[in-house]
């Protein structure tokens, strides 16, 4: 662990990022999850050797922040004698029930392990960026629709069976549909869209891939026998012959520099965080309870993403004395306590309650991204954190499931890299207002950051004076316009 990665390359354990305030690591259990006592001992060494805060990130990885070079090393060692392995290569994502909801269309993690061992049988790894992801939906309690990815692979009920949609580039809604294929064929078409990928660069996704392209890649499951395609030059853009005799190779495309693309998604990251996709909330939120075969999980939500790892030990050890038997991290900046009796989960959800944790869906935190800022992190020109809090406070109405806040100490935008309706950004003027817009927008207004708060319950106040019958925040908020709402929020 000498070298450190770069701004926008992914913060494994093996390769901590340098941020405002220390280097960053961030990890994926092999196994899904850790035991009770597997987190206890990992929140214990964040104490030891980070700045003594956990973090569960939007798409549901864990983070340790505040490192230092030499405290990196120590909590990658002891990462390893607490017996955690975690995941290296490309992303390819599961759901956080995965394998035991009952409710699931099919378990994803023997497609998922296929492709990723595919992937690496390929030698893709180093050929691609590091936000270039995978995303494997078996469906159920807790799917994956708002996570976006390179390449989604979703279970879907057929005559014959499960089979699998595969679409790229977005989440559920944008993504583009390409085939509905075996298990097989899913893995193929995959390993032969970043096979795409990586021929064009690190810097590419899916969504610069060729229309030509994606009809090969669409027509696979109506593509003749491996010995009998067409031996055509890749250099005029057309399915090339297989040197090596595998059916991936001969569909791996060369496309010219002067060959159009696909148009980037709107609100596409821009790669700061997770993934290289825009962060969406799930499809359900991930706090409640959910029942399984024969117990229940329960989710609880980490405010901002964020938690002194004394009171994660604290609540890790209240949960493995009431029966819990792993502990997964969910999308949506959450934990799933699972193995739970139905008498338990309330249980432990006071507990986490009293611990600052978010144990309602409704709560407002859950519609607020915020970064460390100041002074947690040297970048940061605003108390991000504290700024949040007040708004959750002082403007709960607001935040219906429309409307998402995103608070950033610097122009980075590293909580929420994607449009959000209302942002407020940390510079040397203050905290400015972008009505959606992305952290890096020009801001339409400022005020004091210790005022924000204020200047957003002045918008919440508009808001709730100027919505019509059902009408939701979000939709009020456009209907008001930019121009009105940065007013709002500098004059009052």
């Amino acid at each position: 662990m000498n070298a450190f990665s770069r701004r926008g390359a992914c913060p494994a354990l093996s390769a901590p990022m340098q941020t405002g305030d220390g280097l960053l690591v961030r990890l994926n259990p092999v196994a899904g999850g850790l035991s009770p006592k597997s987190l206890i001992g990992l929140c214990e060494s964040a104490l030891r050797h980070g700045n003594g805060i956990m973090e569960v990130t939007a798409r549901g990885s864990l983070q340790i922040r505040g490192l230092t070079a030499e405290s990196a090393r120590l909590l990658a060692a002891e990462v390893d004698a607490l017996g955690i392995a975690v995941r290296t290569g490309v992303p390819v994502e599961i759901g956080p029930l995965a394998g035991i909801d009952p409710r699931e269309i099919a378990d994803p993690r023997p497609l998922a392990e296929r492709v990723r061992a595919a992937i690496e049988e390929a030698g893709l790894t180093p050929r691609l960026g590091p936000k270039v992801s995978v995303v494997v939906d078996g469906g159920g309690q807790l799917g994956m629709d708002a996570l976006t990815a390179d390449v989604r692979l979703k279970a879907v009920r057929a005559t014959a069976g499960v089979h699998w949609s595969v679409s790229v580039a977005g989440d559920e809604r944008s993504a583009k549909p390409l085939a509905v294929v075996e298990e097989d064929a899913a893995q193929d078409i995959t390993v032969a869209a970043l096979r795409m990928v990586a021929e064009k660069g690190r810097e590419v996704h899916t969504r610069h891939l060729s229309e030509r392209q994606l009809n090969s890649l669409a027509s696979w499951h109506s593509v003749p026998p491996p010995s009998v395609l067409p031996d055509i030059s890749p250099a005029r853009g057309e399915i090339g012959s297989s040197a090596d005799g595998s059916f991936l190779a001969s569909l791996a495309i060369s496309e010219g520099r002067n060959e159009g693309a696909i148009s980037p998604l709107a609100g596409e990251m821009s790669g700061r965080t997770e993934g290289g996709a825009q962060e969406r909330r799930p499809a359900r939120n991930p706090i409640g309870t959910f029942g399984l075969a024969d117990n229940h999980a329960l989710g609880i939500g980490l405010p901002f993403g964020s938690m002194p790892a004394q009171n994660l030990i604290n609540l890790a050890k209240q949960a493995a004395n009431l029966g819990s038997s792993e502990i997964r991290p969910a999308p949506g900046r959450a934990l799933l306590f699972l193995g739970l009796s139905s008498s338990a989960c309330p249980t432990l959800q006071a507990a986490a309650s009293a611990l600052g944790l978010v144990t309602d869906p409704a709560d407002p935190r859950t519609r607020i991204a915020a970064c460390p800022g100041a002074p947690a992190c040297a970048s940061g020109r605003i108390a991000t954190r504290a700024i949040a809090e007040a708004i959750a406070k002082e403007s709960a109405d607001l935040f219906d499931t429309s409307l998402t806040l995103h608070i950033s100490g610097c122009a980075k935008g590293c909580a929420h890299p994607g449009r959000a309706a209302l942002t407020l950004v940390g510079d040397e003027k203050g905290a400015g207002l972008v009505v959606d817009g992305t952290a890096k927008a020009l801001p339409a207004g400022y005020r004091p950051g210790y005022d924000a708060a204020r200047g957003v319950a002045s918008i919440a106040a508009a808001i709730a004076n100027a919505r019509h019958p059902g009408e939701t925040a979000a939709a009020c908020l456009a209907r008001l316009g930019a121009a009105d709402i940065a007013e709002l929020y500098r004059r009052n």
